[in-house]
């Protein structure tokens, strides 16, 4: 079982000494997590699972008489409820052979003829991969909740402009929707990932036996369709060994990215809250709370959570390669538990990115002020000499840069650059490029709305750039795009709920005389 964080935890936000307690321990209690909506069946529920499927196949291939496939089913389906019993052990694949011994009393040693064909390591490849397809398909879901969520707040901010950023400095506006469409993109790439990962992981290594099969006739394939795989990892020696480090890596890989993507968004707003008017905060609540000693802050406990969930992923992919690393092929070192872990702390970070995006509270006026208070609207200056002027781009570039050295030395913002200095620099600019007494070829009107960010937005023709006809084009692509991940998504549970009915019927008549 993995946690998430309750989303709503009442925090009185005060100067006193005791509010503040108050709102630490909100904070610990939150960052401490309680049970999860989301449950993974243990290791103990799909060894029973790949024992009830090996049952039905020695049946149906004479390996057993149907008398011994009886009572191996009955004993089975005993230990499956003696092991559902509240304190009751529940044994993994590691434990079998104490699995076994239970089945011994159960049904006599006559039902070990049950494992003909079987290994741990076989066992354990299977069991591992059965794990990682259920995580994976949780995961895609959180995935697309978050997008969702992303597409909903840029739906709603299709015209809120703020400043982009490289180099940590202000390079040009764009609007918030078109910012959170790019990190919504990343987050589909992960999609995408898992979906190309799922049908490799969704193979089935089981009747392998240790590497090398068997001489049973175990039929692979039934066993496969029983526990729903869509085919069989072929090469025993791949099937048990290779694959057990490439395939739990991609979706390890596919966690990590999806780690390095939220804590880039973090960071970004995070930094916001070193701003004395910020753009972009979190509403004050449960994601927040003020310090012990400090009456003016508003410490956002919920971006920080985040900040350390991602690096808790990245840790735990790492740990999955060092485990991994230089290891001979069979030995156990990188086949028990880190690539789950990962899946379920990448769930947990997912969970708690949604509810910070829900508390997401935006400034659109401080947003554009932001903007405005610097100069990064010139590269459209430029364009516009280019564009409607014929100016050599060089030529513009150095107009717009000298402007912007003269308006920060004279305290001035934009929009408050006195025009007669502005043709000034221009005929000093080109004379640089021994072009004499060259006049700026913009009439004052088009030189200020050349140095608007409304226009410099409204005036992007590329795709994919930030003008909102294209914003909401991508929107509904990506509106689409997370339907169909709901529907693939929604196929692959329907196939394997259906897998797992026909499992239960095919074990239920091998108990019937």
């Amino acid at each position: 079982m993995t946690q998430a964080r309750p989303k709503n935890i009442p925090l009185i936000l005060a100067s006193s000494l005791g509010a503040a307690c108050l709102a630490l321990c909100a904070a610990i209690a939150w960052a401490q997590g309680a049970h999860s909506a989301f449950q993974f069946h243990d290791e103990f529920y799909w060894l029973e699972q790949m024992n009830k499927a090996s049952a039905v196949m020695v049946v149906e291939q004479g390996i057993v008489t149907r008398e011994l496939g009886q009572t191996i089913t009955a004993s089975i389906a005993q230990s499956i409820e003696n092991g559902s019993r509240a304190g009751a052990p529940r044994p993994g694949v590691s434990q079998y052979l104490d699995l076994e011994k239970e089945l011994i009393k159960l049904g006599g040693p006559d039902v070990t003829r049950l494992h003909s064909g079987r290994s741990r390591q076989d066992l354990l490849a299977t069991a591992n991969r059965l794990k990682l397809r259920e995580r994976d398909l949780e995961l895609i879901d959180r995935i697309s909740a978050v997008r969702e969520r992303m597409l909903g707040l840029a739906k709603a901010n299709i015209n809120t402009i703020i400043p982009a950023y490289t180099n940590g400095v202000q390079a040009q506006p764009i609007t918030f929707a078109h910012y959170l469409l790019g990190y919504e993109g990343a987050l589909a790439r992960d999609a995408q990932r898992i979906r190309s990962a799922y049908a490799r992981i969704n193979l089935s290594p089981l009747g392998a036996a240790a590497l090398g099969t068997s001489s049973f006739a175990i039929d692979r394939a039934r066993l496969a369709t029983l526990l729903g795989f869509d085919g069989l990892i072929e090469d025993s020696f791949d099937a048990n060994l290779v694959s057990s480090l490439d395939v739990p890596l991609e979706s390890v890989q596919i966690s990590e990215s999806a780690a390095l993507t939220i804590g880039a968004l973090t960071e970004d707003v995070e930094l916001q809250y070193h701003e004395t008017q910020p753009w972009l905060l979190l509403a004050e609540g449960a994601l927040t709370g003020p310090s012990s000693i400090m009456p003016q802050k508003r410490n956002p406990y919920g971006l920080n959570d985040i900040r350390d969930m991602a690096s808790d992923v990245e840790g735990d992919a790492e740990t999955f390669r060092l485990l991994a690393h230089n290891v001979a092929a069979g030995m156990p070192s990188y086949k028990h538990g880190s690539a789950e872990k990962t899946i379920d702390d990448t769930l947990l970070m997912l969970d708690q990115l949604d509810t910070v995006l829900a508390a997401v509270v935006i400034d659109p006026a401080r947003g554009l002020a932001e903007v405005n208070d610097d100069y990064s609207t010139t590269t459209e200056l430029a364009d516009v000499l280019q564009r409607q002027c014929n100016v050599p781009f060089r030529i513009g570039h150095h107009f717009a840069s000298e402007l912007v050295t003269y308006g920060r030395s004279h305290h001035l913002k934009a929009a408050q650059l006195p025009y007669p200095e502005a043709q000034r620099i221009y005929t000093a600019s080109a004379q640089t490029f021994g072009i004499e007494n060259a006049q700026l070829p913009l009439d004052e009107a088009s030189f200020r709305r050349a140095l608007s960010p409304e226009n410099m937005i409204a005036s992007a023709r590329v795709t994919g750039g930030p003008q909102p006809a294209e914003v909401e084009r991508m929107l509904k692509e990506e509106e689409a795009s997370v339907k169909d991940d709901r529907s693939w998504s929604a196929d692959k549970r329907q196939r394997l709920a259906n897998a797992s009915a026909a499992l239960d019927q095919a074990f239920q008549s091998l108990l019937k005389p």
